[in-house]
């Protein structure tokens, strides 16, 4: 007989009559087996931090249980995107094992020892490898594979959106049957864990009723341990239950919804009888499910920063104890006859050796890779002849370090090339011949991999200028990013194209009018009000092969979706080392309107979170649309910034609208000139370009520079070529007083080298430090006008040459 999710610990979470006693035996066993050995890798864990040999432990431990039963119904071309505690599900399914999991705790910056991150994530965030060195796919329905953890609670639901999203694509999507290597018929489940006091963020609640209105398999398990670090659930949770305040999202026979289900923590059979269940109804149904596992104790407490002695009275300590799910379900072997106390001593003792050992080889394996270095640092300073006080002790110091990370070591390096600055010798030059070339490796272990920079990387992609028929036809310009998306949609079926008004009505400025009723609604589709699940469903179908443009309407919304972004899409290349890549556009408009929430430039915002994406700023359509091709060619994340008050400005429409390419990170001349280089983007330099024009006539000769792209930004240094013509620099910005105008300044005189080149003092115009009020006045009295270019740039020139330009005030 099958247990019920609430039934006592009596009965066979399997069906016997398909298994002998012995072979079920076997499996009950090794289950146990594999949570003993969990449970001994974090009790090691913390061990291993709090006496210093690693910075920070964070365990999955009274969560081994209910992990083994989900575990059992994960499948290859499963996804999961999950909480910094599944280590044992990660045991479980192969997708690390115990070496790793200590490999990654001491932040061993090699890829064969941590798969996951080499070293660059904190322990317990996991992820599978799902490309090739050179950024190929390897075939994901081979593997079980796991998106890369963050550590920002509920920050995985967003993806887990587009994760499941993308099963319901290739299930009802027929021309996506070629993609062998993603997908086999959408029958793939999305996993996601989190914990009971995570489900308070807004994320949770989005990206439950995102799923819930879609209709996807996705399946969520959450871990009940009745606290979120020290504050239970009485402040978290309305009623204390997060199942029970969700169950209007229980489907009946009315109306869609999810299966919801409620099972213990510490009740083995249960638990494999409800995840199979439910995972079950979620694979064959294409249904949302909700596992609400309760009674979850956590027996080390949150993490290796304190106790939970600290804020847990005796009454629940002694329950956690009691309630333990390995002592559970030790005590249901016994008192069911599967295995006999001493037989049970020995798998435990055995599993104790086993993850010491384990823990061990990865300690000495870590050390090792450092210590060659460090023998190699002792000798070439004790190699300096002179006896130099300061070079022995800094040798003693490092010498008598018996684990001394790397930082240490090269530390130690520089410190002796600083005492002997004054000093020419061999030994010397081979230190320093060292070094050098230890920074280029140190370079490559902890900076590399901002993105993947595979064979598919945009910088790769042909250039290609766009062609003009001799009677060039003038059109909108969303009519001309209408041709191009219509283009590329018929070229390539694994576009597809969701957002706020983007579907029936073909979005606010009409980009993509018409074009669902000619591709489908499965391919370019109307969302809800629901940013971080936008651009996690974005994330998500990136993961799985896909080629979503995901919209954010206007760039004022971006904030709503900062989180995902900046803590999820911008680091993915870099916190797998490039294991991982999630090519998805994020589509939005912004710069010149009128009004507090339509007008927004928060450029310095962006710049500084989200490094590990391309920032495209074009100033019209038509380079917008050169911009978009390149990128739906290549495999790297990017945002394009449409210009919001250019979608009925004329333009002429190219011939050859979806293959033309604008490439990245290659700024342009739009004007030549002599006197001044001013360096703009998006909508500003329309007003620069008209300012000019009256410049001109007051004798004053402008070069425009458009960068087009901010990240990466002017990788020809077309803007230092600019100065040594006229060595004057304004920047202009519609951000914020020492927004993005700081930022590009720095570009140019720091990293380009322009400063020498200036004869007068570097300028920015920029907005006013706050918000732009309704209005065209408010536009006017906000943002750089013409007249504010036309009187920044003539001061210059009058503080340059007074006699030749007179003051106009």
């Amino acid at each position: 007989m099958l247990m019920t999710p609430n039934s006592k610990l009596t009965t066979n979470p399997i069906d016997a009559s398909a298994l002998s006693f012995e072979d079920f035996k076997t499996i009950v066993i090794n289950d146990y087996k594999i949570a003993f050995e969990s449970r001994q890798a974090s009790l090691l864990g913390r061990k291993e931090v709090l006496t210093g040999k690693a910075k920070f432990g964070i365990f999955g431990d009274g969560k081994e249980l209910p992990q083994i039963a989900m575990a059992k119904a994960f499948k290859n071309g499963d996804w999961r995107s999950g909480y910094y505690r599944d280590q044992t599900f990660a045991f479980a399914t192969g997708i690390c094992t115990i070496k790793e999991f200590f490999a990654q705790l001491y932040a061993h910056p090699d890829l064969d020892a941590d798969p996951s991150s080499a070293g660059r994530q904190m322990n317990c965030h996991f992820a599978t490898r799902s490309i090739n060195e050179d950024g190929s796919w390897k075939d994901l329905t081979e593997i079980k594979n796991s998106s890369s953890d963050i550590a920002p609670t509920g920050g995985q639901m967003a993806r887990l959106v587009g994760l499941a999203y993308a099963s319901k694509l290739f299930r009802q999507n027929k021309e996506l049957d070629y993609l062998k290597n993603f997908s086999i018929n959408g029958n793939e489940v999305a996993f996601g864990t989190i914990g009971n006091a995570s489900t308070s963020e807004g994320v949770f609640f989005e990206s439950i009723n995102a799923a819930g209105v879609l209709q996807i398999p996705m399946a969520i398990s959450i871990w009940d341990d009745g606290y979120g670090i020290s504050v239970p659930a009485k402040y978290q949770t309305t009623k204390e239950d997060i199942s029970e305040i969700l169950k209007g999202f229980q489907r009946d026979e009315q109306n869609a919804g999810y299966e919801i289900y409620k099972v213990k923590g510490w009740d083995y059979p249960a638990l494999c009888e409800t995840y199979q269940k439910a995972i079950d109804v979620c694979r064959e149904e294409h249904v949302p499910v909700m596992i609400h596992v309760t009674e979850v104790t956590q027996p080390q407490g949150h993490s290796t920063s304190g106790s939970h002695e600290r804020y847990k009275d005796k009454k629940r300590l002694e329950w956690e104890k009691e309630y333990d799910c390995i002592l559970q379900m030790r005590k249901w072997m016994l008192e069911s006859a599967i295995i006999a106390e001493e037989e049970l001593a020995v798998i435990e003792n055995d599993a104790r050796k086993m993850v010491r050992e384990a823990q061990k080889e990865a300690w000495n394996e870590f050390l090792n890779s450092i210590k060659t270095d460090k023998d190699v640092v002792v000798a070439m300073i004790s190699a300096f002849k002179g006896g130099n006080e300061m070079l022995q002790k800094i040798v003693n110091q490092l010498a008598g370090a018996p684990d001394a990370l790397r930082k240490e070591v090269i530390s130690s390096a520089r410190k002796a090339l600083r005492v002997t600055l004054n000093e020419e010798s061999p030994e010397r030059t081979a230190l320093l011949n060292w070094y050098k070339q230890q920074k280029d490796i140190n370079e490559e272990r902890y900076n590399s991999k901002l993105f993947t920079e595979g064979r598919e990387s945009p910088f790769l992609v042909d250039q290609v200028a766009p062609v003009y028929p001799e009677q060039s036809k003038m059109v909108d310009g969303r009519e001309i990013l209408n041709a191009c998306f219509d283009s590329n949609f018929a070229r390539d079926p694994r576009l597809v194209a969701f957002g706020e008004d983007l579907g029936s009505i073909g979005d606010v400025n009409q980009g993509f009018a018409g074009l669902q009723a000619k591709y489908g609604d499965l391919r370019i589709t109307d969302t809800g009000i629901r940013e971080m699940t936008i651009v996690g469903q974005g994330i998500g179908l990136a993961l799985r092969g896909l080629r979503p443009i995901a919209e954010i309407q206007y760039l004022d919304y971006l904030l709503f979706a900062l989180n995902i972004l900046s803590d999820d899409l911008a680091s993915l290349s870099y916190r797998t080392k490039a294991g991982q890549k999630a090519p998805v556009i994020i589509r939005t408009r912004g710069h010149r309107l009128e009004g507090v929430w339509h007008s927004g430039s928060p450029i310095s915002m962006i710049l500084g979170s989200l490094r590990g994406l391309h920032i495209c700023v074009p100033r019209n359509m038509t380079q917008a649309a050169g911009i978009y091709n390149t990128l739906f060619r290549s495999d790297e994340p990017a945002m394009v910034i449409e210009c919001l008050n250019g979608y009925r400005l004329k333009e002429k429409m190219p011939e050859n609208i979806g293959e033309f390419t604008v490439p990245l990170g290659e700024a342009e001349v739009i004007l030549q000139g002599s006197d001044i280089t001013i360096v703009s983007y998006g909508s500003t330099l329309r007003v620069i370009e008209e300012a000019a024009e009256e410049l001109a006539l007051m004798g004053i000769s402008v070069e425009i520079v458009d960068p087009q792209t901010l990240l990466p930004f002017d990788i020809n240094k077309v803007c230092v070529s600019s100065l040594q013509k006229t060595n004057k620099l304004l920047v202009v910005d519609e951000d914020v007083p020492g927004g993005g105008a700081a930022y590009l300044t720095q570009q140019i005189l720091e990293e380009q080298g322009g400063y020498y080149l200036l004869d007068a003092q570097p300028q920015t115009l920029t907005a006013k430090a706050h918000r732009t009020p309704y209005g065209s006045d408010g536009d006017y009295f906000t943002k750089p006008s013409v007249d504010d270019v036309i009187e920044t740039v003539y001061k210059m020139m009058h503080d340059h040459n007074a006699a030749k330009y007179p003051a106009i005030f």
